[in-house]
């Protein structure tokens, strides 16, 4: 079956569908990660997205119920150079195709990939209809530049969960780490979840929290409630600006409690702190993004997955310190309090997919809380 790309200044790419029929509307992005794609597909931060793969050839290990960041497909759409219509893997339990027919999302394949990830780089990301239910360029570009831009929207809403839930799920027994001893909770942790990643929850359980997932809009009144001894915000998806309730949340929590963010609960510290954020041209999408420690000068190679960043010049530099940049655009990676017990990260040190070079911020994490009064 035919499908049509169009973004909204009128760049066209015809391929063929796979997974389900129909029309959808996102903001379309690249992904550089060559593996990883259903962890990719389900991961909330891509509410409202398009994802296009670099990698040119998708799908070819199928997809399982194990190796999901979400209940759920969370992209708009995916587009792909060529999808392997076969599955080849002893822990398939389906295509790709079908997996994505089943949950409704549609897809593009035979596309140049590469052409459209350097318009994407030139021009920017931008919004874009993908179809196979009408074929009409210019109709397509209209519905396209109709869609609301990503700057200003709030997709947290559609993505966070309506009651809290206690997380005891740890890592997979398959994986090297949870070859060692779990341990046992210690420490009561309320996770603010903005679209929070399942291997985020589980790596908290692994190194020793007690996990309650919460509500993005619970207020810091009711979080207190819970008496918890640290304080979570999770990844999710959207312009941090529009979060403002998680904002102001934090700005009641933050000092009192020991505090770690990731992706855009980084973002929202930042914000929290005093800082504002910008769009980025084009984002940071992959498993293979280098970041520097400000102090140590050590490097580590990240999963990363977002479109926004903080300002550092609106930080607040005697209060708080920058402590990792990104090699390839010098912008911030990280932030930490100089007078609270509060740290986060741009990037996805649980990542799924992705290098595990950051994975010791879990520990991290740990040490701050046990450190605490």
């Amino acid at each position: 079956m035919k499908a049509l790309l169009v973004l909204e200044d009128g760049t066209t790419y015809t391929g063929e569908s796979f997974g389900a029929a129909g029309e959808t509307a996102g903001e379309v992005v690249f992904n550089t990660a060559m593996t990883g794609y259903q962890e990719i597909i389900t991961d909330p931060s891509y509410t409202g997205q398009i994802v296009t793969m670099t990698y040119p050839l998708i799908g070819n290990y199928g997809a399982n119920p194990a190796d999901v960041e979400s209940p759920a497909p969370q992209v708009e759409g995916f587009v792909v150079r060529e999808i392997s219509r076969i599955a080849s893997n002893y822990r398939a339990a389906e295509t790709l195709d079908s997996y994505l027919e089943r949950h409704g999302v549609p897809g593009i394949t035979g596309v140049d990939t590469r052409a459209l990830t350097r318009h994407i780089r030139l021009a920017g990301a931008m919004r874009a209809v993908l179809s196979t239910d009408e074929f009409d360029a210019d109709s397509l570009q209209k519905r396209a530049l109709a869609i609301p831009p990503m700057a200003g929207a709030d997709f947290v809403k559609a993505v966070t969960r309506s009651e809290p839930l206690v997380w005891h799920e740890g890592l997979y027994e398959e994986l090297e780490l949870a070859k060692t001893e779990t341990p046992k909770p210690h420490y009561r942790c309320v996770a603010i979840d903005c679209g929070l990643k399942h291997n985020i929850a589980r790596l908290l359980v692994h190194y020793g929290f007690e996990v309650t997932l919460v509500p993005a809009d619970m207020s810091a009144a009711e979080i207190e409630k819970l008496d918890p001894q640290c304080i979570f915000i999770s990844n999710g998806p959207g312009d941090p600006a529009a979060v403002t309730y998680v904002v102001e949340t934090l700005k009641s929590l933050l000092g009192r409690y020991p505090a770690f963010g990731i992706c855009l609960g980084h973002q929202l510290m930042g914000l929290a702190l005093g800082g504002r954020t910008f769009k980025l041209k084009f984002g940071h999408h992959g498993a293979n993004h280098p970041v520097q420690n400000t102090a140590t000068k050590k490097i580590d190679i990240t999963s990363q997955n977002h479109g926004f960043a903080v300002d550092p010049e609106t930080l607040d530099a005697s209060k708080v310190e920058v402590t990792e940049i990104n090699l390839n655009d010098r912008t911030v990676e990280g932030i930490a309090c100089r007078d609270t017990r509060a740290f986060s990260v741009q990037y996805h040190p649980e990542a799924g997919p992705g290098p595990h070079d950051a994975r010791h911020l879990f520990a991290r994490f740990r040490k701050l809380v046990s450190e605490s009064p």
